[in-house]
């Protein structure tokens, strides 16, 4: 690990270097590779620097308790040894996982769809707070929302919704949140005040480029209707809304969001690739199967993986048994925790099942 380690401080030392460098400003594919990669090796190389600096301050300790008569002193050096002792313990943990392989998807934006699952209207009214409660937490981040498509059922809920969510590290963040979602609450159409119990699927794919991706355009074909639903003017007016579908796999993509047919063309093409894509990484999934066996789910959408219960305020993820009693807050977008423990917990995995 520490030879790694030096390499790669070496590296960081060199390509500081060259961002210094007049020729290499004025070079932007360069300069923009080069601070990628600063961006990338930045985290690295200062933990590394750390751990060097604690191990050093290890080192000055051990020469005074053998040098210094002074009890004071001795005891000042005492207590510098084990604090030292116990963050190089917490900074080789912090260092192992900063050297996990990363995922070359975590940079990538997101498709995002939200179906209603088993109950009725009340399953897409839980689709719509789940589609209010991303769109809130993109917000937290800065991100931008790009709505696809909608298939409204009539009373503000969603039987499906599919929508794009662009920003720096959205699919890292994001990626955990494929799966079942539960609902527990009285519906407002329920005169006896029982609690129902509803579902809605979410699926994360992250957003696929052209490089990742070759769509050929002859194995697809493109109709276009009449947009149906609120909006403008333009609405059941004119043909602007695209439906895509995909011969050789069956896949359908509509799209009427926007007025103009040319961006709804290539919106639904995004969507398209993007689902493209996530089929070829399904496939790579099942092929490590046993290893995801160790590993916080990403990708299983038949799997339940979180419960919002609103009668005792709380959210649970099942994956990790994560129990929060601030309901209102998540669903308004305060996901943060959430998210950060599952992180944890792949880490956690990833990192024994290197051990």
């Amino acid at each position: 690990m520490f030879d790694r380690l030096d390499d790669l401080l070496i590296r960081y030392q060199q390509v500081m270097e060259e961002l210094g460098d007049p020729e290499v400003a004025n070079d932007q594919t360069r300069f923009r590779k080069l601070m990628k990669e600063q961006s990338e090796l930045s985290p690295i190389a200062e933990k590394y620097t750390e751990y060097k600096q604690t191990k050093k301050n290890i080192d000055d300790s051990l020469e005074l308790l053998e040098t210094e008569n002074d009890e004071e002193m001795r005891e000042l050096a005492k207590e510098e040894l084990a604090q030292s002792k116990e963050d190089l313990v917490q900074i080789e943990q912090e260092l192992k996982i900063l050297l996990l392989p990363k995922d070359p998807m975590d940079d990538k934006n997101v498709v995002v769809e939200i179906r209603a699952g088993a109950g009725g209207d009340e399953a897409a009214l839980f689709a719509a707070d789940l589609f209010r409660m991303y769109s809130k937490y993109a917000e937290s981040r800065r991100w931008k929302v790009e709505v696809t498509s909608v298939n409204e059922n009539g009373l503000g809920g969603f039987k499906e919704i599919i929508f794009m969510i662009n920003g720096q590290g959205a699919y890292s963040r994001l990626k955990y949140e494929s799966g079942v979602h539960r609902v527990q609450r009285v519906p407002e159409t329920e005169a006896s005040g029982r609690i129902h119990t509803s579902t809605a699927t979410v699926a994360i794919m992250p957003e696929a480029e052209d490089v990742d991706v070759q769509l050929d355009m002859n194995d697809v074909r493109i109709d276009v209707f009449r947009a149906s639903g609120n909006g403008g003017q333009c609405v059941n007016t004119t043909d602007s809304a695209v439906r895509i579908t995909h011969i050789p796999t069956g896949i359908v993509v509509s799209c009427q969001d926007e007025k103009s047919q040319l961006k709804n063309k290539e919106k639904g093409l995004r969507v398209l690739r993007s689902r493209l894509y996530d089929l070829e990484l399904e496939k790579k999934r099942k092929e490590e199967a046993s290893l995801r066996k160790n590993q916080v789910g990403t990708g299983d959408r038949s799997e339940k993986i979180r419960t919002y219960n609103f009668p005792q305020g709380r959210c649970t993820d099942h994956r990790i048994k994560l129990t929060l009693h601030r309901l209102e807050q998540v669903m308004n977008g305060d996901l943060d925790e959430i998210i950060d423990s599952l992180i944890a917990a792949d880490q956690a995995a990833k990192l024994s099942s290197e051990e």
